[in-house]
């Protein structure tokens, strides 16, 4: 049985998408590891059909974090003899790359970001140097490679002649419970720079009828909860933190809309297709998106969002407004998504991931 190794930086409990790959190369005949970090507040893992370690830090951020989990991740992919490594974006790939070169095996990146043109960044021109010093490095020496967009591929391939297969992160197809939307709107994912979450608890202060629900942990959290109380916000936006992935589904299905917002600054925002565009899609929700080009050619072929053009104030009411106003246009955009989520999912998409490891 073929042995892969996966790396992230990480907490595994909330990793969906890792869980969906490691799951389908499993059924597949593959064994697979999965390595992430161990927080001070981590919960006890779920069970899976693979492997799952975690790694535990003296630093929980910062330069000082990735040091130490770089060097420790080296020396416990020392230990192991398999198949295959798989480096999980840039901020793993160097101890990747190193020990699958020491043992002689295949060395995978999987580029879930545009690491290098994260807002947070571009925006300090030091740490963006040592990014890119390290995606140069990288893309000279996989032996395969994946991203999630076509935006991302042909920006890889223009400027390094780096070929990478595109491996959607679409969600498992399930069928959705029968439930009436509540009052709120849901984002879900990382609380970092860039995505529009300041804009969108702003945006709440005049639209009535609606409330705002946060989930998921990041850097911007104190800053949130700063705004939440300087403009009076308690009663309207709910910081949520981190929930298991079958709660969260539950919580997506039952809410009115979704936001998927990025500024313009970073190559990676104006080429993304983040995991929660297609989660809200599968829950069979309308979104409020970013008219970036993955997110438009998408739409334009399912028309399952409302796009704007910056994620404004303004413009995030708008739509909002729209979304309440225009029965028509809420249906529409609802049922569309059952059609989309028929034709973008998992079960499709993870027949590309499992025929690019049987190949290498």
């Amino acid at each position: 049985m073929k042995h892969i190794v996966f790396t992230v930086t990480n907490d595994l409990t909330y990793d969906q998408r890792m869980q969906r790959i490691c799951t389908a190369l499993t059924e597949s005949g593959f064994e697979c590891t999965l390595i992430g970090r161990e927080r001070s507040t981590s919960s006890a893992l779920d069970e899976y059909p693979f492997k799952q370690v975690r790694l535990r830090c003296w630093f929980e951020k910062g330069k000082l974090f990735y040091l130490e989990y770089n060097i420790r991740l080296f020396f416990t992919l020392l230990t192991m003899r398999p198949y295959a490594f798989c480096a999980i974006d840039l901020d793993t790939a160097l101890p990747v790359y190193c020990v699958a070169k020491i043992q002689r095996k295949a060395f995978v990146f999987d580029s879930h970001e545009y690491f290098s043109e994260l807002e947070e960044v571009v925006t300090r021109p030091l740490v963006h140097k040592v990014w890119q010093w390290v995606e140069r490095f990288v893309m000279k020496r996989f032996d395969a490679a994946y991203t999630i967009s076509d935006g991302y591929a042909k920006l890889f391939l223009e400027r390094y002649g780096a070929t990478f297969q595109v491996i959607r992160n679409v969600p498992i197809r399930r069928e959705l419970p029968s439930t009436t939307p509540e009052p709120y709107v849901i984002y879900q994912g990382a609380l970092n720079v860039g995505r529009g979450l300041e804009e969108s608890v702003r945006a709440m202060k005049d639209i009535d009828g609606l409330s705002f629900k946060i989930f998921g942990e990041g850097p911007m959290r104190t800053k949130l909860e700063d705004l939440i109380r300087s403009e009076k916000l308690q009663d309207k936006v709910e910081l949520c933190g981190a929930v298991s992935p079958a709660a969260l589904r539950d919580f997506t299905c039952k809410a009115f809309a979704g936001f998927t917002l990025f500024s313009a600054r970073g190559l990676h925002h104006q080429h993304s297709l983040a995991n929660r565009f297609f989660d809200y899609v599968h829950a069979g929700i309308p979104q409020i998106a970013i008219n970036h080009t993955e997110y438009r050619n998408f739409n334009e072929e399912y028309d399952i969002a409302l796009l704007i053009d910056g994620a404004r104030v303004s413009n995030i009411q708008q739509a909002l407004l729209k979304l309440q106003t225009n029965a028509t246009l809420y249906s529409r955009l609802k049922d569309n998504c059952s059609r989309a989520a028929k034709e973008n999912n998992w079960q499709n998409e993870s027949k590309t991931l499992i025929q690019l490891y049987q190949s290498i």
